[in-house]
C-alpha cells in the first residue's frame, strides 16, 4: 500500500481514468457492431467521431483508429 498522500491520490485517479477509458472504448465497440448490423448511414459519422475521440485521448492508437475508419467506410462504400 502507498504511504504518501500523493501516491494514494494517484492510485485513485488511475482507477477512475481506467474505468472511464474502458467504458468509452467498450461503448464505441458496441456502437460499431450495431452499425454493421443495422447499416444506417446516419450513425456512421457519429461513430467516426467516437473513434477519433478515442485516438485523440490515446485510448486507442491512431493507426488502429485509421484502420477501423477505413474498414467501416468500405462497408458503406464511402471515400473518407
Amino acid at each position: 500500500m502507498a504511504n504518501h498522500l500523493s501516491a494514494i491520490k494517484r492510485i485513485r485517479q488511475n482507477h477512475v481514468r481506467r474505468l472511464r477509458n474502458r467504458y468509452l472504448y467498450k461503448s464505441t465497440r458496441t456502437a460499431i457492431k450495431k452499425l454493421i448490423k443495422e447499416n444506417k448511414k446516419e450513425k456512421f459519422y457519429k461513430i467516426l467521431s467516437m473513434i477519433d475521440k478515442l485516438a485523440k485521448r490515446n485510448i486507442i492508437h491512431m493507426n488502429k483508429a485509421a484502420r477501423l475508419k477505413n474498414k467501416l467506410s468500405k462497408n458503406f462504400h464511402l471515400k473518407k
